[in-house]
């Protein structure tokens, strides 16, 4: 991609994205939703919660996402008993066999790929997971005194079970709040699970093809932050964050009965560029309000807190932002 213009990157990304996709649909049947959620996410260098159910293919879908990008895929299982050095490294000491002189070698984690699968984050304990979360922040990890910066794009998909709670260790606000998306992954349709079923009960020795690399990626996350948003779109973005917020002089009742806590700032800024991620992948070159509505869900799901009344009444965020969409012109 060396020495291409931005009309150039556009029209490239265009062919990219219904490539990405056709290769994704070798191996995933549906959830076309899912992987625009998670491309937006990956253009905009954000991270992602992906919450569902076993089975779903959760893990497939990103291990596939890694070689059509041709990036290094690295999948960590978190169970309680993990620390916070098996995923960031260790040093080991080595001794030099024809000196006899001893020294220290740092051996890197499974932290130090490009797409990081998270299985079940809320499964270990909160020092692994600052471990994780800082390594997301920073993109980089401090071992023994030295810092170990690691190679762009970092992108981390971690995965919950909404179902099974017990024994596990939900992750504070302040850390869902580093996720860019919450991505929601439900049950595929009664035509989907029969393709599903008769795909993975044959023999099949499917290849996917490789159509972007990692320098062209890193390309087009530039390119996204040079898309324009008017004032009024980010006006419009700013304004829905906001009214999530109990505490504001006129928010308004729904919210205030519903809502504990709203979003911070980085709704804000998660909303504005993932919009510009959005429409750069509809081969729009300027982000609308429309776009700011497409990914309102992912941005929220995780950022607001709701209260004892709409966890009595069966409120969701949905709804919320539902009621968002229609409040706010």
């Amino acid at each position: 991609m060396a020495g291409m213009n931005d009309v150039e990157l556009l029209r490239k990304l265009e062919s990219a994205r219904e490539k990405i996709l056709t290769q994704i649909r070798k191996v995933i049947v549906g959830q076309e939703n899912v992987l625009e959620q998670i491309l937006t996410a990956l253009l905009a260098g954000g991270h992602c919660l992906i919450v569902g159910v076993p089975g779903l293919a959760k893990t497939m879908m990103v291990a596939t996402l890694s070689r059509i990008f041709d990036l290094r895929f690295s999948r960590i299982q978190f169970t309680p008993d993990l620390m916070p050095a098996d995923i960031t490294g260790t040093e080991v000491i080595e001794e030099n066999r024809d000196t006899g002189e001893k020294s220290f070698r740092f051996v890197p984690g499974p932290l130090f790929a490009s797409v990081l699968l998270a299985d079940e984050i809320n499964r270990t304990p909160p020092k692994t997971q600052s471990a994780l979360l800082e390594a997301m922040q920073e993109h980089r990890v401090t071992v023994g005194g030295k810092t170990y910066t690691f190679e762009e794009p970092f992108f981390v998909l971690a995965t919950q079970n909404p179902i099974e709670q017990e024994g596990t260790y939900p992750l504070p606000e302040a850390q869902l709040d580093r996720f860019f998306f919450q991505i929601n992954i439900g049950y595929p349709g009664p035509e989907e699970e029969k393709e599903i079923a008769e795909k993975t009960t044959t023999p099949s020795d499917i290849m996917v093809e490789k159509v972007l690399t990692r320098e062209e990626v890193l390309e087009l996350q530039k390119l996204v932050l040079k898309v324009p948003a008017a004032k009024t779109v980010i006006d419009y973005a700013v304004r829905l964050v906001r009214a999530t917020r109990p505490q504001e002089e006129r928010s308004d009742p729904f919210i205030r009965k519903y809502i504990s806590w709203g979003a911070g700032p980085r709704a804000s800024q998660a909303l504005v560029l993932g919009g510009k991620s959005h429409a750069l992948l509809n081969g729009r070159t300027a982000v609308s309000e429309t776009d700011i509505n497409d990914i309102l869900e992912p941005v929220l799901r995780h950022r607001l807190i709701l209260n004892f009344n709409a966890l009595a009444e069966g409120i969701k965020v949905e709804e919320i932002v539902k009621h968002l969409r229609e409040q706010i012109s």
